[in-house]
Parts: C-alpha cells; sequence; structure tokens
C-alpha cells in the first residue's frame, strides 16, 4: 500500500467514528425538544383543555425524562387558574423490576397542584371525557407504573363567585400508589392499591386508604378516608354561603367510605361536629337571630353527653345522577342524639361488592326499558 494510501485510510479510520459521535451527541440535545414536543401534542388532543410543558430534562442512563412546568386547564373557563399545575414530574425504568423481566415505571411527582374550580368546571363536563384522561396517561407513559408518587401536593376545590370565595382545600399531601396497569380492563378487578395523607383546611389530619382500577372510562375504586379535629371556624365560607351559619368555635371530623363500579357509585359520609359554638360576638342582629334558631334544633339534636352532633349520610345512584337518601340522614341524626353517638371510627360496611351489585341492577333495569 503506497504512502498516499495509508494516510487517506487513516484519515477515514477516525471520520467515521467522529461522525458517528457528533450524530449521536446531536440527537441527544435534539431529544428533549421532540419529547417536549411530544408531550404538548398529547395535552393538546383532550377535548375541552389546552396544556403547556415549560422544559424537558433526560437522562438515558437512568432510563427517564423529567417535565418541568405542565399545566392544564379548560377552554371555555371563566378563571385564568390552572386545573393542573405539576412543577416536577419524573418519569423513569424501575431497573430493580427489569432484572426480574418486568418493564414497568415510576413517576414521582414534586408539588403537584390539582385546582377544581366550579364555575371552570361546568362547560367542559359535557365536552371532555373521562377516556380521553386514560388515553392521555397511557400516551405519556405507555408502561405500567409500578409506583406513583407524590410529595407534597395540594388539591383544591374553589367557587370564585361565591361571597365570600369558597375554598376547600388539602394541603401536603403524601400519596403513594402502587402496581397502576396501562391497559384498559373490562373485568372488575382493582390492581392498584393507594395510600394517602394531607391536611385539610382547619388544620385537620386525613388519612385515605383503598383500592382502584385508575385506567377505565371511569376509574372503579374501594377506598375509605378519615378527616379528624379540623377547626370548624375554617368551614364558615362554605356553610354561611349554602347554610347562613357560621361557627365560633368546634371541631369537625368526617369519615367515609366510597365505592365505584362501572360508573355506579355507593358510599356514605359520616360528619361529626364536637363543641360547636354558632353565635359570634361579631354577628348582626338577624344573623344572630337566625343561628339563635338554628342553635336551638342543634341543641335538641345533639347528644350531650359527647358534645357531639353526627349523622351519617348514605349516597348511591350512577355518576350523573347521585342520590342523598334524605330519611336515613334525618332519623341518624336523632339516633346519634337520643340513642347512641357515632364512633370517630370508620364504619367499614361497605365494599367494593355492593357498587358492583347496584351496576348490575341498573344495566338490567336499562335493558328492560329498551
Amino acid at each position: 500500500m503506497s504512502e498516499g494510501r495509508r494516510k487517506n485510510y487513516k484519515k477515514k479510520r477516525y471520520v467515521i467514528p467522529v461522525l458517528l459521535m457528533v450524530l449521536l451527541i446531536a440527537i441527544r440535545l435534539s431529544l428533549p425538544y421532540f419529547v417536549k414536543n411530544y408531550v404538548n401534542k398529547v395535552l393538546a388532543d383532550i377535548p375541552g383543555y389546552y396544556g403547556h410543558v415549560e422544559d424537558i430534562d433526560l437522562s438515558i442512563i437512568r432510563g427517564a425524562y423529567t417535565i418541568h412546568g405542565m399545566y392544564l386547564n379548560t377552554v371555555n373557563g371563566t378563571t385564568e387558574i390552572p386545573f393542573l399545575d405539576f412543577k416536577k414530574t419524573d418519569i423513569s425504568v424501575e431497573w430493580n423490576a427489569l432484572f426480574h423481566g418486568r418493564i414497568v415505571s415510576e413517576i414521582e411527582m414534586l408539588e403537584p397542584t390539582v385546582l377544581y374550580v366550579f364555575e371552570d368546571q361546568q362547560d367542559t363536563t359535557q365536552q371532555a371525557n373521562t377516556e380521553d384522561w386514560s388515553k392521555a396517561l397511557t400516551d405519556l407513559v405507555p408502561i405500567d407504573i409500578n409506583r406513583l408518587m407524590v410529595e407534597n401536593g395540594k388539591f383544591a376545590f374553589l367557587q370564585v363567585q361565591a361571597d365570600p370565595n369558597i375554598d376547600l382545600h388539602l394541603t401536603k399531601v403524601q400519596l403513594e400508589a402502587s402496581n397502576l396497569r396501562n391497559v384498559v380492563e373490562e373485568t372488575r378487578t382493582l390492581p392498584s392499591n393507594i395510600h394517602a395523607t394531607a391536611t385539610s383546611i382547619g388544620n385537620g389530619n386525613v388519612i385515605l386508604d383503598g383500592d382502584m382500577n385508575l385506567v377505565r372510562e371511569i376509574p372503579d375504586m374501594d377506598i375509605s378516608f378519615s378527616l379528624e379535629n379540623a377547626n370548624a371556624k375554617a368551614l364558615n365560607d362554605f356553610t354561611n354561603y349554602y347554610a347562613g351559619i357560621d361557627f365560633d368555635e368546634g371541631t369537625f371530623d368526617l369519615f367515609g367510605e366510597l365505592a365505584i363500579a362501572d360508573g355506579y357509585m355507593k358510599g356514605s359520609f359520616k360528619p361529626i361536629l364536637k363543641n360547636a359554638k354558632l353565635i359570634g360576638k361579631e354577628d348582626g342582629f338577624l344573623k344572630t337571630l337566625w343561628e339563635g334558631f338554628v342553635g336551638f334544633f342543634k341543641f335538641i339534636l345533639k347528644n350531650h353527653k359527647q358534645d357531639t352532633l353526627a349523622t351519617k349520610i348514605p349516597v348511591e345512584g350512577d355518576l350523573n345522577s347521585v342520590k342523598t337518601k334524605i330519611w336515613p340522614t334525618v332519623t341518624r341524626i336523632f339516633r346519634n342524639a337520643w340513642i347512641q353517638a357515632y364512633k370517630n371510627v370508620i364504619d367499614d360496611d361497605l365494599s367494593f361488592k355492593d357498587a358492583t351489585d347496584g351496576a348490575d341492577r341498573l344495566e338490567e333495569k336499562k335493558s328492560k326499558q329498551n
């Protein structure tokens, strides 16, 4: 081989690896751009909503991407308050499971905020389909989610046109869910376990436990929850707007169970007011008169030994027309007052089968009507 050919060969031998390295670097640098566009397209395809992602970081070695500043809002909303505002979301492959032959992912969400603005969601309800939510989830995370963790989240219900504004919120939400399937199943199974803690309005302690199937047109679930030792005065904006009363002192507890199957819900809620006082020193004459009237019935209907006013509220029906059973709710107020006070515990008298039975009865009724 001549000296010239030998030099050309050496040059080509180095050129190809250099070109491959440059190509790989270019692909690596451009990947976040393409992933960001893909995520924004998924958000844009949810009817009735619009969303955006600020930035995305990739970690090839870790098999992960981190979404920064993702928000979602309603198209026809009357406010500019984001429905979803996720500060940081890390989506990664779980290597431990990979070593055992399973390809699953792990999601960690830092300080996510979910703000349900009552006025914004009224028109969107008819436009958006819950199937679009499950499709968006499976598009963003195309493999099963082995674990979902929420760190320091906030969930809130807002009614901004009320006077004063109503803000019922949960802060410091710590949530962990496992075995979130990514395939829509026709069978009634609850593969995912969920556990959460939070601080409620009025500094109450919230605990939620249960099983769910999130990737369905309407998620199936069987959950129980408790809220204890919330300051009743924190509810004043809500109770004043809807009932014309407010609390001067007292604590509020809430215990409940909820089961949903095929869009049919069955549940119960047990609110308990302890050491509650209605009339405040700064109330006007008419307000004091009304609260005194309410307070008189509260005095008759409360359990004086425990100083509690409580009942148990059963709810049941298709999610489009859930009904509260009024008569059992009223009679249970008397039960708490005159027979036996309700205890500060979850009664555990409801199961997922109760919801599936209700769904079957409803389906059978519709079939007969057709």
